[in-house]
C-alpha cells in the first residue's frame, strides 16, 4: 500500500514538471522550432479551461515506429525516461520547454541539443491515437500550456481529408506589385535565398530554409500579402522581429504568412490588416547577413514554398 502510494505520488509530481491552459504572454519569447517528425496532425491542440479540466494539451502527430523524433528547438534535456509505463523525454529552452512522447530516449538528462537533433525512438501505443502511431508533442511555459504549433510561426488547422486549398483572389488598391494568385508581394525585391535546403550562412549548419528571402534595403515597408488578423508579434535570436497574419479560409483553403528580420512593426495581436497594408519595416534583426525579408506561408497548416502562392 505504502509502495503504490508513493509510486502514485511520484507520478503526479513528474506530471506537474513534464505537462497543464493557453496562450503565450506578452514577455514570451519563443525559440524557433521544427517538427520533430513529419507526420500529419492526428488529434489538435485543445486548450482546457482550467489547469486539470478536460482538453487535449499538446499535438499528436502521426508517425511509425522506431522513427526518428527530433528536439523541436535548441534546449537542454531535463528528463529521459520511463513515466508510467511510457518513454517521455523533456527539453527545456529558456522560457518554455517541450515534452516528446512516447518515446525511447537516445539522450540523457542534461544533455544539450540542437534544432532538429534525434533524441529518441518513437514508440507505439499512445492512448489517444488508436490504430496508429503517434508522437504527443507538447509545449509549455511555466504552469501554462501552449500549442506547440506557435514554435513553427502559425497555428495549424485541421481540414477534411477531402479539402482542396484555393487561394483566393485579393484586389488591391495601391499596392506596387500583386502576385498571379491575386496576394500582395511584401516588398519588391529579388530572391536572396530560396526556400528548401541550405547551409545556413552564419551558423553553417545544413537545415531546411523554411521561408524566401526577398533583397530589400533596410527600412523598405512591408505590406500584408492579404487581409486578415495579426496572430503573433515575436522576437526571437534567429527570425529576430517577426509577425504573423491569419488570413482565414478565404474559399476553399485558410492560409498564414509570416514576415521576419523587420526594423519593426506598427501593428499590434488581434489587429485587422488589409491586403496591401503596410505593416513593418524591413531590417536585419536575429541571425541575418543583411537587410531582407524573411516570408513564411502555410497552406492548410502546411508550411509550403512562398513561391508557388506570391510568385
Amino acid at each position: 500500500m505504502r509502495t503504490t502510494l508513493r509510486i502514485s505520488l511520484t507520478l503526479l509530481t513528474v506530471l506537474a514538471v513534464v505537462c497543464a491552459p493557453s496562450h503565450a504572454s506578452a514577455a514570451t519569447v519563443l525559440p524557433n522550432g521544427v517538427q520533430p517528425v513529419p507526420g500529419p496532425v492526428v488529434t489538435r491542440f485543445d486548450r482546457p479551461d482550467v489547469a486539470w479540466g478536460s482538453g487535449h494539451r499538446g499535438v499528436d502527430l502521426a508517425g511509425r515506429p522506431g522513427e526518428t523524433v527530433r528536439a523541436a528547438a535548441h534546449g537542454t534535456v531535463t528528463f529521459a525516461g520511463d513515466l508510467a509505463g511510457r518513454g517521455v523525454v523533456v527539453v527545456d529552452h529558456g522560457m518554455v520547454r517541450t515534452t516528446y512522447e512516447p518515446v525511447a530516449a537516445t539522450v540523457l538528462a542534461g544533455e544539450m541539443v540542437g534544432l532538429g537533433q534525434p533524441i529518441g525512438r518513437l514508440q507505439a501505443g499512445h492512448a489517444s491515437c488508436p490504430g496508429t502511431t503517434c508522437l504527443h508533442w507538447g509545449l509549455r511555459e511555466g504552469d501554462t500550456y501552449l500549442d506547440p504549433f506557435l514554435l513553427l510561426g502559425a497555428p495549424i488547422r485541421l481540414l477534411p481529408a477531402s479539402a482542396s486549398p484555393v487561394l483566393r483572389a485579393t484586389a488591391v488598391s495601391g499596392s506596387s506589385s500583386v502576385s498571379d494568385s491575386g496576394l500582395v508581394l511584401p516588398v519588391t525585391g529579388p530572391v536572396t535565398s530560396a526556400f528548401g535546403m541550405r547551409r545556413h550562412p552564419v551558423t553553417g549548419l545544413w537545415t531546411l530554409h523554411d521561408g524566401t528571402d526577398l533583397g530589400a534595403e533596410c527600412g523598405t515597408p512591408i505590406r500584408a500579402a492579404a487581409s486578415g488578423t495579426v496572430v503573433a508579434l515575436t522576437v526571437s535570436s534567429t527570425w529576430g522581429n517577426r509577425l504573423v497574419i491569419d488570413h482565414g479560409p478565404g474559399h476553399a483553403g485558410p492560409l498564414v504568412t509570416a514576415y521576419s528580420h523587420a526594423e519593426g512593426f506598427g501593428v499590434a495581436v488581434g489587429s485587422r490588416v488589409s491586403a496591401g497594408q503596410v505593416v513593418g519595416t524591413v531590417g536585419r534583426t536575429g541571425l541575418a547577413t543583411g537587410c531582407h525579408l524573411h516570408v513564411q506561408v502555410w497552406v492548410a497548416g502546411r508550411l509550403v514554398d512562398p513561391s508557388l502562392v506570391l510568385a
